[in-house]
């Protein structure tokens, strides 16, 4: 039977093009062992981030209902961020960074639900229930914050991808998956990580998307606030890592105070980052951001705007000076002297809105076959057919039941019997629809009459491009494939066998009934298990201070174990340590 998806109000709002990317948390496939790795990181996290970490990182921690002892469950969170108007969703590692900011803007928390191995316990770049819950969720509770994130969401979907940025999202979704699933040859891992690198590497014109993203990195996954003197840490991505969390506040990090160029800044997702942003406060994100989507074409338009959705080969869209919508993938476009955009073409399914409705009659079954219109002044008066008045337009017999000839400034002819036209709420005409119609451009033809009807968009210019639709139900998008998907762990008798001493002691901490005794769980761990230092640790918490002979024993046994594995030396002294010093939100 397939496991069901909690759902909320905020949720059931989301569009079907969001919805894909849902599934369900599958809460009983985390082991025991999970659930130990959880609550490592959390004590550890707990410990230190109270001296480092932003204010209101400990205060979310309790708005939000976290618990140190147990992985999160979707509908505890949702029942608890509902009080503070956003929810969380489980999704299955990285998503598209458009649908992943649109997320964002529907006030929806993005949950990779999947946990890291045991190994990539200090840090992992695959997102994970970790990142997700322990490290975003908390900063939401504060309001200043959870604005600039649904501002950044609402901003950044509209962002316009390149080729680019599509192949390092797949490159790195590859990557992050790789690095997680067991056994994965080191061989695949380091040329998934060479792949990530040459594209990073690769020269090229930075995107819309590429720099707002490093806008979110710098931000919301990495960023500091307060002084470069005395930062505070806010980003998920340091407060999930319990080694990067330390290391960013020594001195071989450097701190920048914060400001439009971070978005310049590339960074590499393989790496402890070389240097950090401070913010001075929440409300400065907000005024970086602004001063930054007005770079966008979002809010720029024109020839720039309608060439990086034409290089981008995506769905998009673009608003004309009237609100006319046009969305579609967009193929051509010709300018004048000027730069400015006289004619434009899309290929494909096309659909026409206003304010992001698609109008009645102009949906993709109407334009199945891509959409195409001049723009710009009407040669001879200097006016657009938008600005003409009603005199103007009977003047040029813009009325139905017309044969018309008309000429735009740049020289594009139009003739053709106008059949009927369409105003907005302005009562401007938006589009009108023409029989026996011929465009022709210098020698070139643009429209021939046995091609159909022809509906001419009516605008004089380009006032906004970004990425997607106009309307979100016109085109089907339920469509997306991933090259890469994760990869479920099976374990073998032996892996079982570990998991349950895990689910022993987790079930003496309970005080539930157990299986083993911890006597029971310490001896079959050493003769089977002598390499694992977290379930020691586990044991080591429970003894302290109650069972001397036994909290001796395993004292011995991680010093050992200390000795044997170097590496994991200083995560041993601090699960000592943290069990020593005992620790509550």
């Amino acid at each position: 039977m397939e496991p069901s998806i909690e759902s909320n109000p905020l949720i059931d709002k989301l569009p079907p093009h969001l919805k894909q990317f849902i599934k369900p948390q599958n809460y009983e496939e985390y082991t025991p062992m999970d659930q130990a790795v959880w609550r490592y990181v959390m004590r550890k996290n707990i410990a230190s981030l109270s001296k480092v970490a932003h204010e209101s990182y400990i205060k979310g921690l309790q708005q939000t209902g976290i618990s140190i002892d147990s992985i999160p469950s979707m509908y505890g969170m949702n029942r608890i961020l509902k009080e503070i108007g956003w929810a969380a969703v489980a999704v299955d590692g990285f998503i598209p960074p458009n649908a992943f900011m649109e997320f964002q803007a529907y006030n929806i928390l993005v949950i990779a639900s999947d946990i890291r191995q045991l190994e990539n316990i200090e840090y992992t770049p695959a997102p994970d229930i970790i990142h997700e819950a322990a490290g975003h969720a908390p900063i939401i509770a504060n309001p200043d914050y959870a604005e600039y994130l649904r501002r950044f969401g609402k901003i950044g979907c509209k962002a316009i991808s390149s080729k680019k940025d599509y192949e390092m999202y797949e490159a790195v979704r590859l990557l992050s998956i790789l690095k997680e699933a067991p056994g994965t040859p080191k061989t695949e891992i380091e040329a998934a990580e060479k792949k990530v690198e040459a594209l990073q590497n690769e020269k090229s014109t930075p995107s819309e998307m590429s720099l707002i993203r490093n806008l979110h990195w710098w931000t919301v996954e990495y960023g500091l606030i307060n002084t470069v003197d005395d930062p505070k840490i806010y980003g998920a991505g340091l407060l999930s890592s319990i080694g990067e969390s330390e290391w960013c506040m020594t001195d071989q990090v450097k701190k920048i105070a914060y400001s439009p160029e971070a978005a310049f800044q590339d960074f590499d997702i393989t790496k402890p980052q070389p240097q950090l942003y401070v913010t001075p406060d929440f409300a400065y994100l907000c005024q970086v951001l602004e001063e930054f989507a007005n770079s966008m074409a979002l809010r720029k338009g024109g020839h720039r705007g309608l060439a990086k959705l034409i290089e981008s080969e995506n769905l998009g869209t673009i608003e004309l000076s009237t609100g006319l919508q046009i969305s579609g993938v967009f193929s051509r476009m010709i300018t004048n002297e000027d730069n400015e955009v006289i004619y434009f073409e899309t290929k494909g399914q096309t659909a026409l809105s206003f304010r992001e409705k698609e109008i009645i009659g102009h949906g993709v079954d109407a334009h199945p076959n891509g959409f195409r219109s001049p723009l710009g002044k009407l040669k001879g008066i200097n006016l657009a057919i938008e600005n003409m008045s009603p005199r103007d337009l009977k003047a040029y017999h813009f009325y139905d039941g017309e044969y018309i000839e008309f000429e735009f400034e740049s020289g594009i002819t139009v003739a053709g019997l106008n059949v009927t036209g369409m105003r907005n709420i302005q009562g401007e005409l938006i589009i009108i629809q023409f029989k026996e119609c011929t465009i022709k451009y210098k020698d070139e033809f643009l429209f021939r009459p046995e091609w159909g009807t022809f509906d001419l968009a009516v605008g004089k210019e380009v006032v906004s491009a970004f990425s997607g639709p106009a309307d979100d139900y016109s085109f089907d998008l339920i469509t997306h494939k991933s090259s890469s998907t994760t990869v479920k762990k099976e374990y073998n008798t032996k892996e079982l066998e570990l998991h349950e001493l895990y689910q022993s002691v987790r079930n003496i901490r309970e005080g539930n009934n157990t299986k083993f005794s911890l006597d029971a769980v310490f001896d079959i761990l050493k003769q089977e298990f002598p390499d694992d230092w977290l379930l020691p640790l586990e044991i080591y918490e429970l003894t302290h201070n109650k069972d001397i002979r036994l909290n001796t024993l395993i004292v011995e046994h991680l010093t050992n174990l200390k000795e044997k594995r170097e590496e994991i030396r200083h995560l041993i002294e601090s699960g000592i340590q943290i069990a020593n010093t005992p620790v509550s939100v």
